[in-house]
């Protein structure tokens, strides 16, 4: 391995016996960092306060004085969370240059856990796109292949974790931006029912879809990361006020008599190969364990989830992101103006992205009159009748398997000519978001040519844990 502890687990338990430090374990992932700049993974490298925390712990085990349940941990935190006195740019040059007053609540959650936060990652512009290829700065590239695209929009916090530049990382997932980079680059990645972490100090893409989430090699080290920033949040009206389970213990690796169901609409006649067969052995190896697998169950409304969740989510973008004008913040143009309008215009123009502009002017229509009705009213309609779907199905699964994306990592440039095409890429991603409910992704071997494939587990909402579970559980087995 290019570290000598790759998980946080190993690396825990190598800091409490004294085996390591603090310090030597950022600076192992500092120099996997250099070693992999060519990947672009951080728009923001945190080397100095980094080495500060870590020397802060060492000098705590030292003294025989306690630390946090993350001390060990190195961690990447995607580019729209705040953490103070740092640059938060969103990927965008609207907020180049933007400095961030006060920390994210996660992020003042992981410091107060001590884990010690390596960088901030890249991502596609405002969390908008598949593939980071929509970043400002640059695309992040593939750990194995960087002619390819590492999935996204977190796909810079993905790749550090895959290359090893940290043990975890915090994305965002709006409609599959962290289960999708997730199984891009063969890690596991959550993203938790809305409402379950709080969002407080997440820059917003769309507000009723959005959910911060972690990226880590393992079940286990996921777990982790939830255990600190999971539970309800003052400055958070959105995060609901529910009893944080004790994730770690519900990895019992004991999956016997759970129901597991493929939503036959998740498995249709085309879908790639290697995807199906990586499929059909996961099922093998949950019903050697275990497990009983339902069959013939349906999400009716599934063909109906990428029109509604971009209506819905185009409309919010285009609400979410008015602030941005080059008055009170963000990019400001240097051309002389005389009006205001003209101010707006250019600042906006200037700053952000084609897919941004895109999909604001996709919102602001379908949010004007004489065409609310016949698109957002109906969106959020038939968001209701999908939600109605997943309840219906657990009432006879206790989770459901399917892929995470319908391909494995794809090569840059090939699909931004056509953006319809790359928003299908969400087929399998989006009704999650628009049902609130949570879904991880775990890899499960390789194509072959050698590209990590990922599976996605859903579960009912606030069940975080039996995911964790399955996943943990399969790791095992595997």
């Amino acid at each position: 391995m290019p570290v000598a502890y790759p998980t946080f687990t190993a690396a825990r338990e190598a800091l409490l016996a004294g085996r390591t430090t603090a310090r030597d374990l950022v600076s192992a992932h500092l120099t996997e960092i250099d070693e992999r700049a060519d990947l672009n993974a951080l728009l923001l490298r945190l080397d100095e306060s980094a080495t500060a925390q870590a020397t802060d712990i060492d000098r705590r085990l030292a003294a025989g004085e306690p630390v946090g349940p993350l001390a060990g941990m190195i961690l990447a935190l995607k580019d729209n969370m705040a953490s103070r006195g740092d640059r938060t740019t969103c990927g965008s040059k609207m907020l180049e240059n933007f400095v961030s007053v006060y920390d994210a609540t996660v992020v003042e959650r992981l410091r107060a856990a001590d884990a010690v936060l390596i960088g901030k990652a890249n991502m596609d512009e405002f969390a908008m796109g598949s593939s980071n290829e929509n970043s400002a700065f640059g695309p992040a590239k593939h750990p194995l292949d960087p002619s390819r695209v590492p999935g996204g929009s977190s796909g810079g916090s993905a790749v550090a974790v895959a290359a090893h530049m940290a043990h975890t990382s915090l994305g965002s997932d709006t409609g599959g931006s962290i289960r999708t980079p997730a199984a891009f680059c063969g890690v596991v990645g959550l993203k938790p029912t809305y409402g379950r972490v709080s969002r407080y100090g997440l820059v917003a893409f769309a507000s009723s879809f959005d959910q911060i989430g972690p990226f880590a090699h393992t079940a286990r080290d996921a777990a982790a990361v939830l255990q600190v920033i999971a539970g309800a949040d003052p400055m958070d009206a959105t995060c609901a006020a529910l009893p944080v389970p004790d994730y770690a213990a519900a990895l019992t690796g004991d999956v016997r008599g759970l129901r597991v169901a493929v939503p036959k609409e998740y498995r249709p006649a085309g879908l790639n190969p290697a995807i199906d067969r990586a499929l059909e052995q996961t099922l093998d190896r949950l019903r050697e364990r275990g497990a009983v697998i339902v069959e013939n169950l349906s999400l009716p409304n599934t063909e109906h989830s990428i029109a509604t969740y971009y209506i819905l989510t185009m409309a919010e973008a285009s609400s979410n992101l008015a602030r941005f004008d080059g008055v009170r913040y963000g990019h400001r143009t240097a051309d002389q103006v005389e009006r205001l309008g003209d101010l707006y215009i250019r600042s906006r123009t200037e700053g952000f992205g084609p897919e941004v502009k895109r999909r604001i002017m996709l919102g602001t229509y379908v949010l004007s009159a004489g065409y609310y009705d016949a698109y957002y009213r109906k969106a959020q309609q038939v968001r209701r009748l999908i939600r109605d779907d997943f309840d219906r199905i657990f009432e006879q699964a206790d989770v459901l398997l399917t892929p995470t994306v319908p391909s494995t990592a794809f090569k840059l440039g090939e699909k931004t000519d056509d953006p319809l095409e790359m928003y299908l890429s969400d087929i399998y991603t989006t009704s999650a978001n628009l049902a609130g409910i949570p879904g991880l992704s775990f890899p499960v071997g390789s194509d072959d040519g050698g590209l990590p494939i990922g599976l996605q587990l859903l579960g009912r909402p606030f069940d975080e844990a039996t995911l964790l579970r399955v996943a943990d559980a399969l790791e095992m087995a595997s």
